[in-house]
């Protein structure tokens, strides 16, 4: 989608995993960034990542690196923030972002078009994947003109939750199917990672 731009969020502090960088750890043998930005590419216009600390740990994925301009570590919605701020500073022509956390790294090949679909059905300005009967509000797409409403709840009203400031708002709602396997399953945990490795191997045999 030529007028889409991929944002990975990778901003927080993965304190349930010791405060490691989940975007480094590998599954099967690979990073889960890379998986991320392989699932990605095809799809936008470009992407950036969002993380915050030095940049220079990702320079093999030759990513721009833009940091929370966020004070405080206020988590996936400034992640967000700071990624619509940076494309409509740098690719004013794009209209909208899909934003994506880093620790899923099955992103299904049909996230921005099946997203972009329900927003268009509402005529939303988000549109939030779901899987099964449950919404991953990081998993959005964005018109990117919203990010002044959502700089607003930052600052302003102290937001911190993408659910609480998506349910505010219209949105449209995209489905996904958790068979084989949930392509939103996220590494949230070390425990996570051997439920990893068993998907990947699924995701493997069906190519």
């Amino acid at each position: 989608m030529s007028n889409c731009f991929g944002i990975i969020l990778a901003g927080g502090l993965a304190q349930r995993m010791g405060g490691i960088d989940k975007s480094l750890i590998e599954i099967a043998g690979r990073p889960i960034l890379e998986r991320v930005v392989e699932s990605l590419r095809p799809q936008c216009a470009g992407i950036a990542l969002n993380a915050n600390g030095d940049p220079s740990r990702f320079e093999r994925f030759g990513l721009d690196v833009v940091a929370d301009n966020v004070e405080g570590f206020a988590g996936p919605l400034a992640g967000i923030l700071a990624g619509l701020d940076y494309v409509a500073t740098h690719h004013p022509e794009i209209e909208y972002c899909v934003s994506v956390p880093v620790d899923t790294p099955f992103i299904p090949r049909n996230l921005v078009s099946k997203l972009s679909s329900a927003r268009a059905a509402t005529g939303a300005d988000v549109a939030v994947a779901s899987s099964s009967a449950q919404m991953h509000y990081p998993v959005a797409l964005w018109k990117v003109e919203i990010r002044d409403a959502l700089r607003h709840a930052l600052v302003e009203e102290d937001v911190r939750s993408v659910k609480k400031f998506i349910e505010k708002r219209r949105y449209g709602v995209a489905l996904w199917r958790v068979k084989p396997y949930d392509p939103f399953f996220n590494v949230n945990r070390l425990e996570d990672l051997a439920a990893a490795e068993e998907i990947s191997t699924k995701a493997k045999s069906l190519l």
